[in-house]
């Protein structure tokens, strides 16, 4: 490789004026008697092997590349995003549960028809396209049938259960995600792990209460304990959705536009809900103007909220991500106690710790290992 300096002793060099005059001047000299300077290719001018020093009105002999110092990343950016999400998720949650007479797949279909609206003027700036990259359709695909199913799940299980009782299940999902991303992503899976996954599964059944393990009592419960065990299997189900939406956005990276994702997510999802309500035949509009109101309040809360997890975990692992969500745990609760007048049980807060703990702890151990390892090693 050559090197980009000028010819001459360490005192030549010394004595090179800023504006190519004093030593550098003597080699210039030098080099047109026939000295180290190389031979000029007309034979009138000696061309030496490097430019005189940068100064005022001289150019640099050596520019830096404009991409040779990127930009450091803020440190905590993908997990306040991630922290954000959860709040915008659970505010339209709260709007989900105060909804009255519309199907969990209908409210589904209008999120997705508000936020396909609201996406596509800023899809058309960006000029992103709709398809996306040949390499990654199958992945984007993929996204939109996992994250819609998750999406009319989750909803499915506001509506038959408490608040906080579903948001808890839900929020099983780092569990999950461990799992798979140890599976397709070639994340480690120790020992540690698989305790953070049996406290998981002890708070989900604290939350479920199994009548073989805690008999007949309904205590805290909306409505009978079917619609509470349908509950519990759809926030499984919407946990184990989005558990596999993080992994493969987190395999995608940054190489698909995080609003072709969402693009994907809606567009998917509006096709998905429109055919589940000619099968079950529960399409009806709002007839409460303020259900109306609450309907594009979760597509604007919702869309805000899937921006900024998009946006966290194109910058974070996966598993920091899904542990920092659930903060929507707390959320939850707050907004229970407080807009919806029902105090959870102490089932519900026993399965809620076990959940915070385990993801606590696995949080914890990521960062100790990230702290504690090499730069270029895996965590």
């Amino acid at each position: 490789m050559n090197e980009c300096r000028p010819e001459g002793t360490e005192e030549e060099r010394g004595r090179a004026g800023p504006g190519g005059g004093g030593g550098w001047g003597r080699m210039r000299r030098r080099a047109g008697a026939g000295g180290r300077g190389m031979p000029a290719g007309d034979g009138s001018r000696p061309v030496l092997s490097a430019a005189p020093p940068a100064g005022p009105g001289v150019t640099d002999p050596c520019p830096r590349h404009p991409d040779a110092k990127k930009k450091s990343s803020c440190h905590g950016l993908g997990l306040f995003y991630t922290l954000l999400s959860a709040f915008l998720f659970s505010v339209a949650s709260l709007f989900v549960k105060k909804i009255e007479d519309v199907h969990s797949v209908e409210i589904s279909a209008f999120r997705c028809a508000f936020q396909m609206l609201f996406i596509l003027p800023f899809l058309i700036y960006k000029k992103t396209g709709f398809w996306g990259p040949k390499g990654k359709r199958g992945f984007l695909f993929l996204r939109g049938v996992l994250g819609s199913t998750a999406m009319i799940l989750l909803y499915y299980a506001f509506q038959v259960m408490p608040l906080a009782d579903a948001t808890v299940i839900t929020f099983s999902s780092p569990v999950f995600t461990s799992i798979f991303a140890w599976i397709f992503l070639k994340e480690k899976y120790s020992i540690w792990d698989l305790l953070f996954t049996i406290f998981t599964i002890t708070g989900v059944v604290l939350i479920a209460r199994p009548p073989f393990l805690f008999g007949s009592n309904t205590a805290g419960m909306e409505g009978n304990y079917s619609n509470h065990l349908k509950g519990t299997l759809a926030a499984l189900g919407g946990a184990i959705g989005a558990a596999l939406t993080l992994v493969i956005l987190r395999k995608m990276g940054k190489s698909v536009h995080y609003l072709l994702t969402i693009w994907y997510y809606v567009v998917i999802g509006l096709i998905e809900c429109i055919l589940a309500l000619f099968v079950i035949g529960e399409w009806r509009l709002p007839h409460c103007g303020l259900d109306r109101l609450f309907l594009i309040l979760i597509g604007l809360f919702g869309l805000g909220g899937q921006i900024f997890l998009t946006k966290a975990v194109q910058i974070e692992r996966a598993g920091p991500v899904a542990i920092m969500k659930t903060m929507d745990v707390v959320f939850a609760f707050i907004l229970q106690v407080l807009f919806l007048n029902n105090v959870p049980t102490w089932w519900t807060v026993g399965g809620a710790l076990c959940v915070v703990a385990s993801s606590s702890g696995t949080a914890i151990r990521k960062w100790y290992q990230s702290s504690h390892s090499r730069p270029h090693s895996e965590i």
